[in-house]
């Protein structure tokens, strides 16, 4: 009994030392570098560089902040019903931050703020979070960009029909194609000429936007007049989309595309090339004016895509050697916002659309690509091309290439996707508070097999909805003059039939 109480006594006398020395020096480290204990510092970080204050455009999105502390810490959202944290407590690092996620809902009213407050020990620190109203502007007669990803299911593109681009001015190079009428470069590619029957196909099996890929230079006079009768089938095509119930893409495609320094002074002259920026934003600025006003009065079922897969002098599909190229683009982007609007009518609202280098989705594509400035910025949305993992999904000429063919759907494709989700989610939602769609997204490489193909479709749908947006197809699917559709399998994936 004596030995009992004795070591009981050499417990307190211990705990007591622990106590003197933790009044000493409160913050203690432990292991793995976490502190614990009171703290002496407490800075909100996103992108590292401290805030005070969050603002978020109307639809649902999120943020990551860092916390720099030296001690525990705690996070209260003041109110719940749309602002909420994923992590609302953690320890402090030595030399690292904690991170919690900050996710807001849509807003379907006015504008609207709260706070969240961090603490740790002593200090608190509050972040003041504001996000825009979808009814501060009682003029806007369209839906918001975020509405229209809202509205969509998944889209179909119309391939291979307005966007052919061959240089007729240059007939060496094509001695076989001589065009007589818009019809005969609609049909150069394989495909049959569109009609309402093939249109109301498509709507029929539940594709509601379909994305119309227009090449122009063909069709501009030496002054970058658009011809009239290309034009007016242009029209024809968009009036068969929206006559079916949906919404319509319109883009400028192959002027913008690899670059051949064969195929003449008219070819593919929308680069990413800064040094000749002032002559080519002269000609994409004309272009986009006769469109914008051809189609001013359309309402917002049209929507305006500013170019395809734009690509530097030297047609370089990664990541371009000079990084102005990514300069060039946002300056052409801003552009194509600023010509659209200036036209007035229903252009001063409609959505807009915007993308990446070469539309794709690496860390430095991503990171170049600023957000366009603009009057109504709840109508821009941004855009990104998937045919990934691409020996999965795509079949090549070159025989000595299909080494690189993989044949199996399988966790190694599921994780390159993910990783793609994630990197567009955080650029796209989270930094440029904007929607996005996948304007471009397929398995079309015949080397698989159907049932792996599926396997793909079934995993994007599920990633689309994870991130609340969609993506359309690279056309196949539908053999155009049959109707008749000969990959059922992927188009039954897709809608869960």
């Amino acid at each position: 009994m004596k030995t009992k109480y004795f070591l009981g006594w050499l417990s307190l006398l211990a705990l007591a030392f622990t106590m003197q020395a933790c009044s000493d020096d409160d913050t203690k480290t432990v292991d793995n570098g976490v502190r614990t204990g009171n703290a002496t510092k407490l800075e909100i970080y996103k992108d590292s560089v401290v805030v005070n204050s969050l603002t978020f455009s109307i639809g649902k999105g999120s943020a990551i902040v860092g916390i720099d502390a030296d001690g525990e810490w705690t996070a209260e959202s003041a109110d719940t019903t749309w602002c909420k944290l994923n992590v609302h407590a953690g320890y402090g690092y030595v030399n690292k931050y904690s991170y919690t996620k900050i996710d807001v809902a849509k807003n379907e009213g006015d504008q609207r703020s709260t706070t969240i407050s961090f603490r740790s020990g002593g200090i608190t620190k509050t972040i003041n979070v504001v996000q825009n109203g979808s009814g501060t502007d009682s003029n806007d007669p369209f839906i918001s960009a975020f509405t229209f990803v809202e509205n969509l299911k998944y889209g179909y593109n119309l391939g291979n029909t307005l966007e052919s681009n061959h240089d007729i001015t240059n007939p060496s190079t094509l001695s076989w194609f001589n065009p007589q009428t818009v019809y005969d470069w609609e049909t150069c590619w394989g495909q049959p000429v569109t009609t309402p029957e093939i249109i109301n196909a498509i709507a029929a099996k539940g594709f509601n936007v379909i994305r119309v890929p227009v090449t122009w230079f063909p069709h501009m006079d030496t002054n970058d007049n658009v011809d009239a009768a290309w034009m007016a089938r242009v029209k024809e095509v968009v009036d068969m989309v929206i006559n079916a119930g949906c919404y319509c893409i319109l883009n400028v495609h192959h002027d913008a595309s690899e670059y051949d320094a064969n195929r003449g002074d008219g070819a593919h002259w929308l680069l990413a090339d800064l040094e000749n920026y002032p002559t080519i934003s002269a000609r994409f600025k004309k272009l986009w004016t006769q469109i914008a006003n051809h189609f001013k009065a359309y309402d917002d079922h049209l929507v305006f895509e500013a170019f395809n897969e734009i690509l530097s002098k030297k047609g370089e599909w990664g990541d371009p050697s000079d990084n102005t190229c990514y300069e060039a683009i946002n300056k052409l982007e801003q552009d194509f916002v600023d010509v659209v609007r200036a036209t007035g009518g229903n252009n001063e609202y409609r959505n807009l659309l915007v993308n990446p280098y070469s539309a794709g989705s690496t860390i430095a594509k991503l990171q170049g690509m600023k957000a366009p400035v603009d009057v109504h910025p709840n109508h821009i949305l941004c855009s990104i091309h998937s045919y990934d993992p691409y020996w999965f999904c795509s079949d090549s000429d070159d025989k000595d290439a299909e080494k690189y063919y993989l044949y199996m759907f399988d966790d190694d494709c599921k994780k390159e996707i993910d990783d793609i989700f994630a990197r567009v989610d955080k650029r796209f939602s989270s930094d440029f508070g904007m929607p996005y769609i996948f304007g471009e997204f397929a398995a079309g490489g015949k080397h698989v097999d159907m049932k792996e193909r599926v396997k793909y479709a079934q995993y994007m749908k599920q990633k689309f909805a994870e991130y609340g947006t969609t993506g359309l197809w690279w056309m196949g699917l539908m053999d155009r003059p049959t109707l008749d559709w000969y990959e059922i399998d992927i188009v039954n994936a897709l809608f869960g039939n």
